[in-house]
């Protein structure tokens, strides 16, 4: 049932959520405040829907803002209403979506509004891997109100009109919006990396959808679990030849192709997202050294290295994995680190949060080494070493310090220099090499990596892996937190 009033954020509720499936709470709430002739206004609700519905049957919890109210703008009833929704949210253990349009805080209301908003701060902060939390940005969200997608775990952007800042684009130094809108969903998603999908409204409502069907009411209660009609053996053809654009190759091994990628627009080399594993949600995590569209040509490519933006990306999304008790996949595909003074100024921290995250997670975590597997970038995704539960390798795959070639001009250097044809030498010599050092066989010999499997049974091997992993159960020393 619904006693849901008419207007755009009615609208954008109506279009998230299963039909006639919403009640509302706190519809009679207006503002507190008779300040600067406040009294005077009509404040409907003010300025924010609250309450409860499903999607697809499951419950959620939902406040859309209502810019035609004050423009949408936070005062102090406004949040307490969304803080209600995230105390009863809390209780049921249900996730919490935000569709948003406001102007910022209201001024008239001072800092009985700054109260206000500081307490919504606080119960996102403790709903953090208790419930999941989602943002879709329809309008304006700036200054304070930026923060709210911040600390939420998904965020959703309207393409053509929504903006998102906490500076205006016209307030930074030396920018204006017609040189750098900052403010934009293109912006916000592409370059800093704060936006997970920006699409139209209508397809934003369904990306939720989707990323509800297969994300655990909490961190206690698995609900995501779907029926596999899918072959659990099911030979996965011409795998291999994805081990450049990873993210047809999780598509391919999932039930049914299901792939939900998350900040897809960003750091592109390493693919974020969410699989289905005989019905079970899994995090997966890859690297990636090319984008190919629908008819399969490359499109984009990359060095096959990790990045400090990349970095953090996957860093982020491991730690919601374990936060939600979902199982980590990973793809690993990687050289070396980024070279270049951009990147040598953040790249250590990044790496450290992304070691941090993998060895940390205490979820059960499979990797398959794809490619290349090279160095202390390779130690990083998800190795053995770091707590990596089961690691499976491809046939070519190459496991190692650097690349032979490189390895035997740097071991060989002198007898290279001496030698008739030393190209010949360095043949012979990275031949030997691969075989002793950076081979899957020799990884496998040493016990770094668990089997080796054929690309087209990858499927198989890896819901074996997580359904031996089911039970997992994993001590770690006692500590308040870490610290990176």
């Amino acid at each position: 049932m619904s006693n849901l009033s008419t207007g755009k954020a009615s609208e954008r509720i109506a279009g998230l959520l299963d039909a006639q499936s919403f009640v509302e709470i706190g519809s009679y709430v207006t503002a507190r405040s008779t300040d600067f002739n406040l009294a005077e206004k009509e404040t409907p609700a003010d300025g924010v829907i609250t309450g409860y519905g499903t999607i697809d049957g499951n419950l959620v919890y939902v406040y859309s803002q209502d810019a035609s109210v004050l423009g949408g703008s936070m005062g102090e009833m406004h949040a307490k209403k969304i803080s209600n929704v995230y105390a009863l949210a809390m209780k049921m253990g249900a996730p919490v979506i935000g569709l948003v349009d406001c102007a910022g805080l209201r001024l008239q209301e001072g800092t009985d509004a700054l109260q206000a908003f500081g307490e919504l701060y606080k119960n996102q902060t403790d709903a953090s891997g208790v419930i999941p939390q989602i943002t879709a940005v329809f309008g304006t969200c700036g200054g304070g109100m930026g923060v709210v997608p911040a600390l939420t775990d998904f965020t959703f952007m309207e393409k053509d009109n929504a903006k998102l800042f906490v500076n205006a684009p016209n307030a930074l130094d030396g920018n204006i919006v017609s040189k750098c809108d900052t403010a934009s969903a293109a912006y916000q998603s592409e370059t800093i990396g704060s936006v997970d999908v920006a699409a139209s409204e209508a397809e934003i409502f369904e990306e939720i959808r989707t990323l509800i069907s297969v994300l655990p009411a909490n961190n206690e209660d698995d609900m995501s679990f779907d029926e596999c009609t899918d072959d659990l053996n099911r030979v996965c053809d011409g795998l291999e030849n994805c081990a450049g654009d990873t993210s047809i190759a999780l598509s391919m091994i999932s039930d049914d192709n299901f792939f939900f990628e998350t900040k897809r627009a960003y750091a592109k080399e390493m693919v974020t997202g969410f699989i289905r594993l005989n019905g079970n949600t899994v995090g997966a995590v890859a690297n990636r050294s090319e984008v190919c569209d629908e008819e399969g040509n490359v499109t984009e490519t990359f060095d096959g290295v990790l990045t400090s933006a990349g970095c953090r990306k996957a860093a982020e999304f491991v730690e919601f994995c374990d936060a939600f008790n979902i199982p980590v996949l990973t793809l690993t595909n990687v050289k070396g680190y980024k070279a270049n003074m951009h990147q040598e100024r953040k790249i250590a921290k990044a790496v450290a949060e992304m070691t941090y995250a993998f060895a940390n997670a205490t979820v059960p975590k499979v990797n398959v080494i794809v490619g290349s597997a090279f160095g202390s970038a390779y130690v990083a995704m998800n190795s053995k070493s770091i707590g990596a539960d089961v690691v499976f390798a491809w046939p070519n795959a190459s496991i190692g310090m650097m690349d032979a070639k490189s390895a035997v001009k740097i071991i060989y250097a002198d007898e290279i220099e001496k030698a008739e044809n030393g190209a010949v030498l360095v043949n012979e010599k990275a031949k030997e090499y691969a075989e002793l050092q950076s081979s899957a066989l020799s990884a496998a010999r040493r016990g770094y990596v668990d089997n080796i499997i054929d690309a087209q049974d990858t499927r198989k091997y890896v819901i074996g892996a997580f359904e031996m992993l089911f039970t997992k159960r994993e001590e770690r020393p006692a500590k308040k937190h870490g610290t990176v």
